[in-house]
């Protein structure tokens, strides 16, 4: 399993318990899924840019994303109701650790004058949503063969009730927060 896994069950767990006065450990929060989505502004204008964004997204996470479709017309837009506008990809389990594990420890300290992700993308009930703006921060993306950067949300889906503990779990397993001023 993966390493970030371990240091959740071992020290994670304990320190929330010791915080927040859990009397167990199935209180603790805990990271359930990951969703990985790119949104394609010009995807509906040429299709070739869905088909480079599905695979550019399947080399990071190792799994095959979804196209996702409009759901109604917008004439502003130029889009169609059923017309693909980007794609999408769950992460569970391993894989979702191991993912986890390469943003914090090798994809993040590659962005540029980077001072730590907001602390502010929680969602009142503990979910985190961070975005990027670039894909070629991750290391399986070869440089050469990117026509045009493309940026993602990332939302994190936790067990928590609240963004405090939610904040602090994530705080423990390693993510870099920006410091509040």
């Amino acid at each position: 399993m993966a390493l970030l896994f371990e240091k959740y069950k071992d020290e994670v767990v304990k320190e929330m318990m010791k915080k927040f006065g859990y009397k167990s450990i199935l209180q603790v929060p805990k990271i359930q899924k990951v969703v990985l989505n790119m949104g394609i502004g010009q995807g509906s204008k040429e299709a070739r840019l869905i088909d480079v964004a599905v695979k550019e997204l399947a080399v990071i996470v190792g799994q095959k994303p979804v196209v996702t479709k409009a759901k109604k017309s917008i004439a502003g837009f130029k889009i169609r109701e059923g017309m693909p506008v980007g794609c999408k990809v769950t992460l569970r389990g391993k894989k979702m650790y191991e993912f986890i594990e390469r943003l914090i420890h090798v994809a993040i300290p590659r962005i540029r004058d980077f001072r730590g992700i907001p602390n502010s993308s929680f969602d009142g009930f503990g979910n985190y949503t961070m975005g990027l703006d670039d894909q070629t921060i991750f290391p399986e993306i070869n440089l050469d063969k990117v026509e045009h950067t493309q940026g993602m949300d990332i939302s994190f889906v936790l067990s928590g009730t609240s963004d405090e503990e939610s904040f602090e779990m994530l705080k423990l397993l390693g993510f870099p927060f920006a410091k509040s001023a």
